[in-house]
């Protein structure tokens, strides 16, 4: 009669012997692609200096000034301390502290390749005491050299990810178990226990500072992304509303155009037929374009059904600028006004720009610049509108801001559309100045 556990191997099918050996290879498979990357990391030397401080930008190189003075001071006290305590003199000791000091140094701008260096100073300092090592003395590490170390992990530790990080402590940790299991000096104290100690928080402190570093670092690019994310709202925000005031401008001329096309035949005399049928076309094509106009940009009124600029309100020209300037000074602002050139009716895209630029400036005035004096400038010339809106320097602190409004980018907008220019900037004696050159009939842009 066979065994039960030879009709078993016989019963089990080969597809589940098949499996078995697919999950332990693929259990296996990504240990052996974790160590092989942990080698890898530990045996690339790339260079990856130390950053610099942001603030002040005068002691943007103290930490490497720093790391350069720890570097002599351990290279001093790995020797003294291998002559003094461990009766150690002569050339080795001087190449271990060198290799201490370069180790350091090396760290900030290789730290894996520091790191090497350190392994290699603290191997040579203790294949060079093992033989004077007496009672109390603590060997593979001397005092000098287990902080000296931990300095260099703290180094590598600030620029490499956790996980090389871990191997860079535990690889040093094997090193020194191995060394005291195999060559331990008689009469020595371990210093295992010491080394974990010190390189474990040397090497928590080193992960904390990184992902400070880090998290500082994509806030400050969140914060970017998120001044250009605002920027392209409030110019898309201009936009809708600039298309919202242009539709009531063509809004009217069409309407204008349908009802002299109604009316134009009744102030001739005996109207042909062929003359009715144009004019009647005419106003069939005006209510249809007006019809689609409504349809396609009508839609953009919806998002703001507050908005003063609606079908009830006309829209603003320069010939309310006196109104707009008395409200302002009813706010608390002193606003004065000239005039140059002959004053003229203009296009009503340039007239509606013109309002709105100087309307956003003086508003601009009252809320950065509470107190000050402005000045508002209006100029025709024969082919081109000048505005000047400036202010001098508040004499109040300014209330903060509650969000972005529409601003430069909005009045650059305007002027942009039409043809136009538009600067802003601080003035020479304090305050601000805006000013804007339109063209009195600005030319339609072909592609």
């Amino acid at each position: 009669m066979p065994r039960l556990d030879a009709v078993n191997e016989q019963s089990e099918p080969p597809a589940v012997k098949v499996e078995a050996q697919a999950d332990s290879g693929r259990t296996t498979a990504p240990r052996a692609r974790l160590l092989q990357t942990l080698v890898h990391d530990l045996l690339t030397v790339e260079r990856d200096p130390l950053p610099r401080m942001s603030r002040p930008r005068w002691l943007a190189r103290l930490p490497h000034a720093v790391v350069i003075y720890a570097a002599v001071f351990f290279g001093f006290l790995t020797a003294q301390q291998m002559g003094e305590h461990y009766d150690d003199y002569g050339g080795i000791p001087l190449l271990a502290a060198l290799l201490t000091g370069t180790s350091i140094v090396l760290a900030m701008f290789r730290p894996i390749g520091g790191w090497w260096f350190g392994l290699l100073a603290a191997g040579v300092a203790a294949w060079s005491i093992r033989d004077n090592v007496g009672p109390g003395q603590t060997w593979p590490w001397m005092p000098s050299g287990l902080l000296a170390f931990a300095l260099v992990l703290l180094l590598v530790a600030l620029r490499v990810p956790p996980r090389v990080t871990v191997a860079a402590i535990a690889v040093p940790i094997a090193l020194t178990g191995l060394a005291e299991l195999l060559l331990k000096p008689e009469h020595s104290q371990s210093s295992v226990l010491a080394a974990l100690l010190v390189f474990g928080f040397v090497g928590l402190l080193g992960y904390a500072l990184r992902a400070t570093r880090l998290a500082r670092g994509k806030l400050v690019e969140q914060e970017t992304l998120t001044e250009e994310e605002r920027a392209q709202r409030t110019l898309l925000e201009e936009r809708n509303r600039i298309a919202r005031e242009l539709h009531d401008v063509v809004a009217h001329h069409m309407s204008v155009i349908s009802i002299q096309a109604q009316v134009a035949p009744h102030l001739v005399e005996n109207p042909s037929e062929e003359l009715k049928e144009n004019l009647a076309g005419i106003r069939e094509n005006a209510l249809e374009a007006l019809t689609e106009l409504r349809r396609v940009l009508g839609v953009l009124r919806s998002e703001q059904p507050d908005d003063p600029a609606n079908p009830h309100h006309p829209q603003p020209t320069l010939a309310e600028l006196d109104g707009l300037v008395d409200n302002v000074r009813s706010a608390g602002l002193a606003v004065t006004t000239e005039i140059a050139g002959i004053r003229r009716p203009l296009t009503p895209g340039v007239e509606l720009t013109a309002y709105r630029i100087v309307q956003e400036a003086l508003s601009n005035c009252l809320r950065h610049a509470p107190g000050s004096r402005v000045e508002v400038g209006i100029a025709y010339g024969p082919r081109e509108l000048h505005l000047c809106i400036a202010n001098s320097a508040p004499t109040r602190p300014a209330p903060p801001s509650h969000g972005a409004g529409h601003g430069l980018l909005g009045m650059r907008e305007r002027a942009g559309m039409l043809g136009g220019e538009l600067a802003a900037g601080p003035r020479p004696g304090g305050g601000y100045e805006v000013s804007a050159v339109l063209p009195m009939d600005p030319e339609t842009k072909k592609d």
